[in-house]
């Protein structure tokens, strides 16, 4: 299951390593001390080119600090974590820096690896990325509702998961807004270039349905085959995801319509489809249309509308970054039940805010 890369060259055997350690301090204890190089108060930036990178930081102040770390576009990379005063405490985490750096065909994004510093009281006491030479990648084929959002209030769940995973392991969002399986397939910038990129050990997991609306069910069906296909070819392991709900309540308080359940025009029944062939070719799934409409159905009418844009755009399909956290925590638990990730690669435990700890 796991694979065991080789590092990133040329540029990064740079001295095995860029790092920023701790200085001696003479201020409140916010922010990082005096000497690491790349970092403000709020940011690091490292010159390094695309790869795969362990970034290890070391959090604390003088103060009682906690801090949160994102990065590249706006993902999260590190939950907020608490830390006493004159206390240490490290951290690790793996992240993919690419181009483009969010969504396929969206704008190249900034050179090298941004870290930004959040939580409620930020304090980094030190840094090191390393190429990370022992990781798996958690590779996404999906639509608006995964990928990795460039702007608020917009986030996709697969832009919060990689929070709920340790070192060891990467998520390489490949997720692009607007795409269906005929279009992720036939744009050269999607299919055709992630599928190169995994590795044998990968997981890949794919959830399109959401802009399958004009799609026929026997067409639907053979492109997820499809890119079943392609995953296995390469040596990685698909894993078939159904669409999350659509927030879209009956009157007596259910989700049960073709609206909120992904029943496209033609009458195609996007998650059956997805469990059938999962079931016909032996492929782990994650349900996550049965996970978010029990969780909306619970929360009701009023309580669900967190999860969503509806405030904000009256949108009850594309998640807010609460939902879109909310969710990524079905998903890390599905992949923990499946035992698709080791659970010691996986954080557990969930702040009031949606966070995992």
């Amino acid at each position: 299951m796991r694979r065991f890369t080789t590092a990133v060259p040329a540029a990064l055997a740079l001295a095995a390593a860029l790092t920023a350690v701790p200085a001696a301090r003479a201020d409140d204890g916010a922010g990082p001390p005096p000497g690491i190089a790349g970092c403000t108060a709020t940011a690091c930036h490292f010159d390094v080119p695309p790869g795969t990178y362990d970034v290890r930081v070391l959090l604390g102040g003088e103060t009682a600090s906690s801090t949160a770390v994102g990065g590249e576009t706006r993902r999260a990379l590190l939950p907020e974590t608490a830390v006493a005063a004159g206390e240490r405490v490290a951290r690790g985490f793996t992240v993919d820096v690419r181009t483009p750096e969010g969504e396929p065909t969206g704008a190249e994004g900034t050179p090298g690896l941004d870290l930004v510093l959040g939580g409620s009281a930020p304090a980094l006491a030190g840094i090191r990325v390393t190429p990370a030479r022992h990781s798996r990648q958690v590779l996404l084929v999906g639509d608006s509702t995964v990928c990795d959002q460039p702007g608020d209030p917009y986030s996709g769940w697969g832009q919060r998961l990689p929070q709920y995973l340790r070192r060891g392991v990467s998520v390489a969002n490949h997720a692009d807004s607007g795409e269906s399986t005929v279009s992720y397939l036939g744009d050269p910038r999607l299919w055709a270039t992630v599928r190169p990129r995994i590795h044998r050990g990968d997981l890949v997991l794919i959830q399109l349905a959401h802009n399958d609306k004009t799609t026929d069910g026997a067409t639907y069906r053979a492109n997820l085959e499809t890119l079943v296909a392609g995953v296995r070819a390469r040596g990685g392991e698909p894993v078939l995801v159904t669409p999350i709900v659509r927030r879209w309540f009956n009157a007596d308080g259910t989700l049960d319509n073709g609206t909120a359940l992904l029943v496209n025009g033609l009458g195609v029944d996007h998650p059956a489809v997805v469990r059938s062939v999962a079931a016909a070719h032996g492929v782990p799934l994650i349900d996550l249309t049965a996970k978010t409409k029990a969780l909306v159905e619970s929360l009701g009418v009023e309580g669900s509308k967190a999860l969503y844009l509806y405030d904000e755009k009256r949108d009850n399909t594309h998640t807010s970054v609460h939902g879109a956290t909310v969710y990524a925590g079905l998903v890390r638990d599905e992949l923990l039940a499946l035992r698709l990730v080791p659970a010691g690669l996986v954080r557990l435990g969930q702040a009031p805010g949606g966070a995992p700890t």
